[in-house]
């Protein structure tokens, strides 16, 4: 796989890719040669048929601890336009991860910070370390998580997504899990057995599968469910049936054996 200087790629197992941060002298906060070469990285594997599942993880002792201050300080000092192209490539990394037509898990441990949260938030799943600590602490440098914002929302709703981003507080991975921002809670020592669990549970479904599941679901929003969401599902379904992987994924529960796509 390419070589990049703020991350390494690699193949966790069958079907894995992992996308590691690496930049554990800054905790692997990111600037813009690290956000340039996440989309690439992303790109790359979404590129890889043999890559049906993403990990997103961090070396050292934290996860992210978001955004690079010397890079903010450019910021600050920059044109309206440089900051809103360089705005731009970070809300489109983020939307990349998001929308990756593959599951992403998040593998966090140590601590997630300001930009660090939005990229937990963006994945699928996202499974922490009983010692990880989150914090959405972009009003402590006057500035707001404007771009994560949208992801932050989606994970854990508006009333939480404000109180963290107004009081900047540090919260544990209980409390986290328990607004929704992870799904599941791990001793360090057990955290990759248990992401490794969470992507033999995924290796199961489809590669199409999934992709639908993620197109569909980033079209769904909590509310009322008008004849717009009932035909936009009900003509999603009836095209998906006729599909060869639907084809073969009934053929094999009906004749007692694994589907093909989990010999891959």
């Amino acid at each position: 796989m390419s070589e990049y200087s703020t991350l390494v790629i690699s193949q966790r197992g069958a079907g894995v890719a992992q996308i590691t941060m690496s930049r554990p002298a800054v905790f692997n906060a990111f600037d813009e040669a690290m956000i340039a070469e996440m989309d690439a990285a992303f790109a790359q594997v979404l590129a890889d048929p043999a890559a049906r599942v993403i990990v997103l993880a961090g070396q050292g002792k934290h996860f992210s601890a978001g955004a690079d201050l010397q890079w903010m300080q450019r910021a600050s000092t920059a044109s309206q336009e440089w900051n809103l192209a360089d705005a731009r490539r970070f809300a489109a990394m983020l939307y990349r991860i998001e929308s990756a037509p593959k599951p992403v898990v998040a593998r966090v441990h140590g601590a997630a910070l300001g930009g660090g949260v939005g990229l937990v938030c963006a994945c699928d799943i996202a499974i922490a370390s009983d010692n990880a600590t989150f914090a959405v602490s972009e009003a402590k440098f006057g500035i707001l998580p404007s771009a994560i914002g949208p992801y932050l929302t989606n994970a854990v709703g508006k009333r939480q997504a404000k109180r963290l981003a107004l009081s900047t507080s540090r919260i544990g991975a209980a409390e986290a899990h328990a607004m929704g921002m992870l799904h599941q809670v791990i001793s360090a020592d057990a955290l990759d057995a248990a992401v490794d669990a969470v992507i033999q549970d995924l290796l199961v479904g489809g590669p199409g599968a999934h992709a639908e599941i993620k197109a569909l679901f980033g079209q769904l929003h909590v509310g009322p469910i008008t004849p717009e969401v009932r035909e936009l599902t009900a003509q999603t379904i009836s095209r998906v049936r006729g599909t060869d992987e639907a084809r073969e994924g009934f053929a094999a529960f009906l004749d007692k054996r694994p589907a093909s796509w989990t010999k891959r």
